[in-house]
């Protein structure tokens, strides 16, 4: 199948699903659509509310493209490949629609920076989560604030620093990350509905007030994510990256 960025609302259900073949991991063109599309959707009369999902039953989200990687050259490509990230962390704090995540698989990297961007986020016991990027050479800057505000800066310092480990869904609902964590994903969907539907109902208004107010203090994240991106687009042109991305393209 080739990439997408898939947008439809049902009875105010708004529902964005992003895939990519390669484990749902994102390059640049898939992270504009999704920034894109998230704005279309906060401005959309006929949504109330939003649902983040992506394609497939395995992985939700692999986060960076390791292709997409492999051709940075300079500094000025590692700034506008990150960004990205934070164009579509930003849309969604910024989208005055509550945003429901369903994590169906293992959230890798920029994985766990969109579920934290997410308002109310969903698992299942396979949705285990893991920061990867010090492995890979650089280090989780653009995610980092969005990952700490969702489950705090021991929780998120610790999946910084041990970046090969996974932590289990369990261990993502204990630390705020998901509000439940679902044996399949079918009991995750039903329940995923039940809460769509009962906002889907309720004041416009009111939840885009209460959005704002739970998203107060984060109004530098504009300038704060694209700093961050621009060490992202640093360090990816260090030794020690190139020969993790050069041993990940001989496999």
């Amino acid at each position: 199948m080739e990439n997408y960025v898939r947008y439809q609302v049902n009875n105010g259900i708004g529902v964005i699903e992003f895939f990519t073949a390669q484990h749902n991991s994102l390059p640049s063109a898939i992270l504009k659509e999704l920034a894109n599309t998230v704005t279309i959707a906060g401005g959309d009369a006929s949504c109330k509310v939003l649902i983040l999902q992506s394609g497939g039953a395995k992985t939700f989200c692999a986060g960076a493209s390791f292709d997409e990687l492999l051709q940075i050259t300079t500094e000025a490509e590692g700034l506008e490949f990150f960004s990205g990230f934070a164009h579509v962390i930003n849309a969604m704090r910024t989208c005055p629609k509550f945003i429901i995540g369903r994590v169906q698989g293992k959230a890798i990297g920029g994985g766990v920076g969109l579920a934290s961007s997410c308002d109310y986020t969903f698992g299942t016991l396979d949705a285990s989560i893991k920061l990867s990027e010090l492995a890979v050479g650089i280090g989780p800057f653009v995610v980092g604030p969005a990952v700490e505000r969702k489950i705090g800066l021991s929780a998120a310092y610790e999946l910084a620093i041990d970046a090969t480990g996974f932590r289990s869904a369990q261990w993502a609902q204990e630390k705020g990350l998901y509000a439940s964590v679902h044996s399949d994903i079918t009991s995750m969907d039903a329940a995923i509905l039940n809460l769509a539907t009962t906002l889907a109902a309720s004041s416009p208004a009111a939840m885009a007030e209460i959005k704002a107010a739970f998203w107060s203090g984060t109004e530098h994240w504009n300038e704060l994510l694209l700093s961050r991106a621009a060490i992202s687009g640093r360090l990816i042109l260090t030794a020690e990256a190139r020969v993790f991305l050069e041993g990940f393209k001989k496999k």
